[in-house]
């Protein structure tokens, strides 16, 4: 297998795992489940013995890759229609801390020792199981809490403050490029920010390493 061969299907394997990680969506990565994480390395190791056997070339890992990827979206689809598969591929939620005690059956149907999980609870700043009022061991492996009345942070709402509205930093440059799509996103225009990255000492774009918008804020401008 030469140096060419290797670069053909390295570049073809690597467009048709971009295409597939489109077509999956965001939650092969951001809420990753353990049929997931088992699927994405199946699908590693496809590529991988496609890409250095011999006898193999572009169309079988195009095959593979579409074969795997297929059966994977298949799948995806059924379980957004069928609770009862959804249930037994990516299992549901589990209630680890009930009012305050550990619920130790569904610690050991989830193999959870006591070890992780006051590791999962020292993730959420809760020290001190007396802390922690529930704890549900949600499907990515993530531990979402719920603390004591006593130990809960103070709201607004607790001081009768009124609340006040909450915006989106936006970025308008990186690496001193304007992000014009962002400058479309929050109504302003290219004269306009030149204007203030003159205001605030800097000749041009390519002078800002970053700068952010936010509203009812001044525009934030960080140099090199």
């Amino acid at each position: 297998m030469d140096f060419l061969e290797i670069a053909s299907e390295l570049i073809v394997g690597f467009a048709a795992l971009l295409i597939l990680t489109k077509v999956l969506g965001k939650t092969q990565i951001s809420q990753i489940t353990p049929f997931d994480f088992i699927s994405a390395i199946i699908l590693g190791e496809l590529v991988g013995n496609s890409l250095y056997d011999e006898k193999g070339g572009v169309a079988e890992i195009l095959f593979a890759i579409s074969l795997w990827g297929g059966l994977i979206f298949i799948t995806e689809v059924i379980t957004q229609r069928s609770r009862k598969l959804r249930h037994f591929l990516e299992n549901t939620p589990s209630i680890i801390i009930r009012k305050g005690i550990i619920q130790f059956e569904a610690l050991k149907k989830n193999h959870l020792d006591l070890n992780q999980l006051q590791q999962l609870l020292r993730a959420k700043d809760i020290f001190s199981l007396r802390e922690c009022e529930y704890a549900i061991l949600e499907t990515d492996g993530s531990l979402s809490v719920i603390k004591k009345s006593m130990y809960a942070g103070v709201q607004k709402q607790d001081l009768n403050i009124a609340p006040t509205s909450i915006n989106i930093p936006i970025s308008v440059i990186l690496d001193g490029e304007i992000i014009y799509d962002n400058l479309k996103m929050i109504s302003v225009d290219e004269k306009w920010l030149l204007n203030e990255i003159h205001k605030k000492g800097f000749t041009s774009a390519k002078d800002v390493l970053f700068g952010e918008w936010t509203e009812g804020n001044d525009l934030l401008l960080q140099g090199y």
